[in-house]
């Protein structure tokens, strides 16, 4: 695990972006920046759609180039793709990570709410 932060209602997304850049300052440019993208929208996505508290961790793989992103939330409610109840300029958030992640999902947490998960391997990573 390279990064462990609560995300509460003040939680500043640029600070977390600060973060990630430290944590994870010898990936590629372009690796380091699909990360932070992914981590904004799911760390919004808890702010915006649910009670607002949560954990963001992330995880670097040493076997292959491979960063995975968790963020848990208290809420039941699944991630929509395309939609969002904040508007018609919102909702975009898990088609980006959807575009960007190898692979990423949900599972249910033991208490109740959820965890969203997104893997990001490097661009030029086919494996």
């Amino acid at each position: 695990m390279v990064l462990d932060l609560a995300v509460e209602p003040a939680t500043n997304l640029s600070a977390v972006r600060g973060h990630i850049a430290t944590a994870l300052h010898d990936l590629g440019e372009d690796h380091r920046y699909d990360v932070a993208l992914v981590v904004t929208e799911l760390v919004s996505n808890v702010l915006d759609h649910t009670p607002g508290t949560g954990r963001l961790r992330i995880f670097r793989h040493t076997a292959r180039c491979e960063i995975t992103i968790e963020v848990d939330d208290r809420s039941p409610a699944q991630p929509v793709h395309g939609h969002s109840r904040l508007g018609g300029t919102r909702g975009r958030g898990i088609v980006v990570v959807d575009n960007l992640a190898h692979e990423w999902g949900t599972r249910p947490l033991p208490h109740g709410g959820k965890t969203v998960f997104a893997s990001v391997r490097c661009p030029d990573d086919d494996n």
